[in-house]
């Protein structure tokens, strides 16, 4: 990121070439939307950032994806497609001060016919104070701002400036974008990576999805004389990084995930142990395979085996605490607990159906009885009237009613009768009863 007070390094045309001495990365910055890698669905003609483009007219957005996805390319490539000023500053450098000098110079700029695009990286760093000083500016035009997370926006910004700015979702860069980049950096270079082709696949594997750490890698490989070409086992040593050996069509990370995924669902833990075992002597990291784990234990297991969770997480934190190899064996503990588990996906279903009616009903107010008074305004105008606390009720229960009054009650979860969740289903059904016997009560007075 430039220096915010350089004399106007952020407003240098986007397509012009890098410095011949600059990272690989740098000088393999896309010059136009065209060039993008990865982010066909929002670059593309049909996608959102295309159509704005091809109207010549762009709207305040907020790009989230993962690190080295392109976020700052689109950025700037953005501006210089429709004709606007580009400034960047980092949330992670920038205070108050910084924006007020920004949002001056911008209406400064306006005023001589400029308008300016104002991209603001790692915008989740702002606290709410500082995300609130951009909506004036939003409003009147006087800046149009592309802001970059790798944070989910519904948590890190204010919903204020969600309202004001589209939400464009980069996706992580699949194997395909990755050789691309690699084919890229040979032909800059005019070099060919030192490296067999179980090396290559190995050495986009352990990107993760990060064009930037790629190619950052892929410069270190071009900068050393190499004689004969790396292997996988040679490059790990090489690049103090344990790489993973998968089949030369690089579809061996995903189908051995997938296969011990449905292994545990099918409540095998003979295949699960050995696709387990698959990945981890292969070199995949443990860690990722226990995010895995953990999502299975909600997914698949849920409230069936309520421990299923907290077996898994405590895997995590003992191999965090023992490392490999011995961590690995609370690894194969909690996929064998998750193997003979009891399974439901009813939570799973449950937080469909919820999210689904939530995004469908939009901001409908809960009734006024169940919301908080903490001032006298708030009480007078019906706020917490009638809430009935559950707890001075017999046996706990009131029965009342917890629904905006423009929706009916709606039924999202609905226990398996496995494992725990019979218990839950027997628990349901009893409120469901009395809950049925209190309503008649209170209509019948």
């Amino acid at each position: 990121m430039a220096d915010l007070f350089a004399p106007d390094p952020d407003e240098r045309e986007s397509g012009a070439p890098a410095a011949a001495n600059a990272p690989l990365a740098e000088r393999l910055r896309p010059r136009s939307l065209e060039e993008v890698i990865g982010q066909d669905h929002l670059a593309g003609a049909e996608g959102a950032i295309g159509r704005m483009v091809a109207a010549g007219k762009l709207s305040s957005m907020i790009l989230w994806g993962p690190p080295g996805t392109g976020k700052t390319s689109i950025a700037r490539l953005l501006a210089d497609a429709v004709g606007l000023r580009f400034v960047a500053l980092s949330a992670v450098f920038s205070g108050v001060a910084d924006l007020k000098k920004v949002f001056a110079a911008a209406r400064e700029m306006a005023k001589a016919g400029k308008r300016t695009l104002l991209f603001v990286d790692e915008i989740h760093r702002f606290n709410r104070s500082q995300q609130d000083g951009f909506l004036p500016y939003v409003e009147d035009g006087t800046i149009i701002l592309v802001g970059a997370t790798t944070e989910n926006p519904s948590f890190a910004l204010n919903a204020a400036l969600l309202s004001r700015a589209q939400v464009l979702i980069l996706h992580r860069l699949d194997d395909k974008a990755l050789e691309g980049l690699l084919s890229r950096a040979e032909e800059e270079t005019g070099k060919s990576l030192p490296l067999t082709g179980d090396a290559r696949s190995a050495l986009i594997a352990s990107a993760d999805g990060d064009g930037r750490f790629l190619l950052n890698q892929a410069e270190t490989l071009f900068d050393l004389d190499i004689a004969e070409p790396l292997g996988p086992a040679a490059l790990a040593q090489l690049l103090h990084r344990r790489m993973a050996v998968y089949d030369k069509d690089r579809d061996g990370h995903y189908n051995l995930i997938s296969a011990l995924h449905k292994s545990l669902r099918g409540s095998d833990p003979q295949a699960a142990l050995y696709y387990l075992a698959r990945m981890l002597v292969a070199g995949e990291e443990p860690l990722y395979v226990l995010r895995r784990l953990v999502r299975f234990a909600s997914e698949d297991v849920g409230l069936a085996d309520p421990q299923a969770l907290v077996q898994c997480l405590a895997a995590k934190d003992a191999y965090e605490f023992l490392g490999s190899p011995e961590g690995e064996l609370a690894i194969v503990q909690a996929c064998l607990y998750l193997a003979t588990a009891p399974k439901s996906n009813a939570a799973y279903q449950a937080q469909k159906a919820s999210f689904s009616s939530a995004r469908e009903t939009g901001s409908l107010m809960p009734p006024a009885n169940i919301l908080n008074a903490p001032t006298k305004l708030m009480k007078d105008i019906g706020y917490g009237q009638g809430y009935q606390y559950d707890h001075d009720a017999p046996d706990g229960f009131s029965g009342d009613d917890y629904w905006p009054e423009e929706m009916e009650p709606r039924r999202f979860y609905e226990p398996s009768g496995r494992g725990f969740e019979d218990k839950i289903a027997q628990r349901l059904a009893y409120w469901e009863e009395r809950r049925a016997e209190l309503t008649k009560a209170k209509t019948n007075r």
